[in-house]
């Protein structure tokens, strides 16, 4: 039977301790063989504060962990036991299904691409009020026209002299209002 991938569901803000846990009982009882990776999926995010670019980790599934294992008695009760682990996604309770290779390369790719091209921390929309932070503009509040995340851009429109007139923006130039 070949490794398939598993998500087990753990308690928020601890899967990174989920992880850990798994990976010494599994060397501890020998089971390697039966296991391939875990994995905790994160994205990494950029977001401004002070007027620097930084750099953080987002969880895109919290609660949740992968886990690349051939399904049997002792590795379901290995990953069963361990602490802060409620339990498997899918099937029954007793016989967990795996999730497709479709599913797992878009979860992998996903967080390749993560790793490679780091997302803004904050969403906009388009249609949705800011407030303007930095530059000229500073205080002034605009609807976004348009979101270009390729260039972390937003072309926002402002009232100037009673007349609403498009500004281009960076990102960190606003925070939604």
């Amino acid at each position: 039977m070949a490794l398939r991938w598993y998500v087990v569901h753990a308690y928020s803000n601890f899967e990174n301790k989920v992880k850990q846990a798994l990976e010494e009982r599994i060397v501890r009882d020998g089971l390697q063989d039966y296991f391939g990776k875990i994995l905790v999926p994160t994205e990494e995010v950029v977001e401004m504060r002070m007027g620097q670019q930084r750099k953080s980790e987002r969880k895109f599934f919290p609660g949740y962990v992968l886990v690349q294992m051939e399904l049997n008695d002792d590795t379901w009760h290995l990953v069963k036991n361990v602490p802060r682990v409620l339990g498997f996604i899918g099937g029954a309770s007793d016989r967990p299904s795996p999730i497709s290779d479709k599913e797992a390369m878009a979860i992998l790719s996903r967080v390749e691409e993560g790793v490679n091209k780091p997302r803004p921390k904050v969403l906009f929309e388009v249609g949705e009020v800011v407030r303007i932070i930095d530059g000229p503009f500073k205080d002034f509040n605009g609807n976004i026209e348009e979101v270009n995340y390729e260039k972390s851009r937003l072309r926002v429109s402002v009232l100037i002299f009673g007349r609403s007139t498009p500004v281009e923006l960076e990102f960190g130039q606003v925070e939604k209002a």
